[in-house]
């Protein structure tokens, strides 16, 4: 088994529908994609209900392997592209990643 190292995982948590432009950005600033993982939760600012119920928004969690000499540059770009410097936009926080398999087209030897 070929596992790779000094990788990291950029986790971003945004409101439904906004995940497409931190992959957009992620990209371009050089990473080759990302997961997304439907899910609910609420953050300080949004504490919502009705009729007296609370309601778990529904977020997006976007999950980008990146090497990790590239981790900072991308999550800069994440940042920018979801405005997550503003309140109750998400949030974004990198993760080390202690080995990883099945990304064999970045590093591994030809199958035989």
């Amino acid at each position: 088994m070929n596992v790779l190292e000094n990788f990291d995982c950029i986790v971003t948590i945004v409101n439904k529908g906004h995940s497409e432009p931190i992959v957009d950005a992620s990209r371009k600033a050089g990473a080759e994609g990302g997961t997304i993982i439907f899910g609910r939760g609420t953050g300080i600012r949004e504490v919502k209900s009705i009729l007296g119920l609370a309601i778990d928004p529904e977020k997006e969690i976007v999950l980008t392997l990146v090497k990790s000499e590239m981790s900072l540059h991308v999550l800069q770009a994440i940042v920018h592209a979801g405005n997550l410097e503003k309140p109750g936009t998400g949030i974004a926080f990198i993760l080390p990643v202690k080995g990883v398999a099945g990304i064999c087209h970045l590093n591994c030897p030809p199958f035989k």
